[in-house]
């Protein structure tokens, strides 16, 4: 298994998984012009030609990026691959010299054990202003927001 930058060849799958999981009401979709616009936030998970997972750093600010659109096949969960995939993308935010990540989730259990710290959402208005004003979830939020301060 590798976690790898995703491909143009993989959006189609990727956008086939995050909206199965959407589906369901555990995340919210993407459409595929979104995906491709943003191609370069994705990571996949791999395992002999197959994408296992993925998620995606995005970049909001100077000092602040945002980790989004996490998901892991069923059959693949609590194997370590979210946190691999999440761990990845803190990665590249330290090589960035980005400060802060945050992630809105329904899972903020699983973030809390990486590391994350619970916020208010009002502490990150590049996100309500830029994205949350045009969800049809807004005003009326029910993802929990929290955030990774990167050491130095």
């Amino acid at each position: 298994m590798k976690i790898r930058k995703a491909k143009i060849s993989d959006i189609k799958t990727i956008h086939k998984l995050i909206n199965e999981f959407a589906r369901k009401g555990e995340m919210l979709p993407r459409s595929l012009n979104e995906l491709y616009e943003n191609l370069r936030d994705f990571y996949v998970a791999e395992d002999k030609g197959e994408i296992l997972g993925v998620c995606a750093l995005h970049i909001l600010w100077e000092d602040l990026a945002e980790v989004r659109s996490l998901v892991v096949r069923r059959e693949h969960q609590k194997k370590g691959l979210g946190r691999l995939l999440v761990k990845k993308c803190l990665s590249e935010t330290k090589k960035l010299g980005i400060k802060r990540v945050f992630v809105l989730t329904y899972i903020p259990e699983f973030f809390k054990k990486i590391g994350f710290k619970e916020t208010d959402k009002s502490k990150l208005p590049q996100k309500i202003w830029g994205d949350c004003i045009r969800c049809p979830k807004f005003p009326e939020c029910d993802e929990s927001a929290l955030i990774y301060n990167i050491k130095a």
